[in-house]
Order: structure tokens, then sequence, then C-alpha cells
């Protein structure tokens, strides 16, 4: 995992040029914050990292943290930190985006452990949001990026309801 204080991360990109100030964003993730992801450092993360469906190298070296801050307590974890690496993976693959050889490996040994991290978040209750983040970060994880997506696109009771009732009228 590339350390917080390697100065390649002022080589690495976000949606705004330079990821210089993305570390400091991560090192805000240990207080492990109760918010749906609209405030800080989840904001400014959102905006830099997986702007728009679009993701950068400085994306694929966060997500490494991201599911590390999970691990360190995954009991007391929000959805968004589920629904950050899912949406990281689920745009990578939906716009083909090569994760550079040098965060490769760290990487996608970070979306191997998310299914065992949400099994180990298995003790809290689970809202909706936090069923479809945790559930879509799985499939990202074992490469079913459509069925990853749809899961996000699913994850309000009313919108599963939906679904449900025009698959059974079709």
């Amino acid at each position: 995992m590339l350390e917080l204080a390697s100065p390649l991360w002022g080589e690495l990109r976000d949606a705004y040029g330079s990821a210089a100030e993305i570390p400091e964003l991560l090192r805000q993730l240990s207080a492990l914050p109760s918010d749906d992801g609209s405030s800080e450092p989840w904001f400014s993360l959102w905006s830099a990292l997986a702007h728009q469906g679009d993701v950068y190298s400085a994306s694929f070296a966060a997500v490494p943290h991201v599911i590390e801050a999970i691990a360190s307590s995954p009991e007391r974890v929000t959805d968004v930190y589920f629904h950050f690496p899912a949406w990281v993976e689920i745009c990578r693959h939906k716009n083909s985006v090569v994760v550079p050889d040098g965060l490769a490996a760290d990487y996608f040994e970070a979306l191997n452990r998310i299914p065992a991290l949400v099994a180990s978040a298995a003790q809290k209750k689970w809202s909706p949001a936090f069923t479809a983040c945790a559930l879509s970060a799985a499939a990202a994880a074992k490469g079913q990026h459509t069925v990853a997506e749809a899961v996000l696109e699913l994850g309000s009771p009313e919108m599963a309801g939906e679904f449900l009732e025009w698959f059974h009228d079709r």
C-alpha cells in the first residue's frame, strides 16, 4: 500500500490534477466518522477520486487505505466505506481504465479482502443503504461489475420493490 507520506502522491492524478492532498483526507478516515458520505473527508474524496464516474491513478492508491480503515473497525464503518471501493471498481471496469503497474497489486489485494470484511460487519445492524453498499462491494471485488452496479441502484426498499413489481409483471 502506498504510504501516506510518500512523495509519489504528488505524481498521481485525481479529478483536479495532482493528488498531493489525498493522503491528508485518507488520514482523517481513521476517526471513522459516522456519516452518509456527504461531509468531510468523504465529500472531497468522492469529488477528487470518483468524479462523475471517472476514476484516476490516485483512486487506485486510495482504495487500499479505505479497505484498511474498514479492517481496523468493521463494526463501526458506515455504508460509504464499502460504497467507495465498489464504485471505483465499477467505474474502472465500465471505462476500461487500467490500474497503473505500481498500484495494481495493492489495489487488487485490497479488493480481495472485501468479502471477508463484509462478513466481519455481520454483527452490526444493516440499513438498506449499508446492505446495498456491502453487497455491491463484494460483487465488485469478485468481478461481478454489472451485479455490483445493479445492487447499488436497487439499494432502497422502494426501488427494490419497484423492480420486483416490474419483474413479476413482465
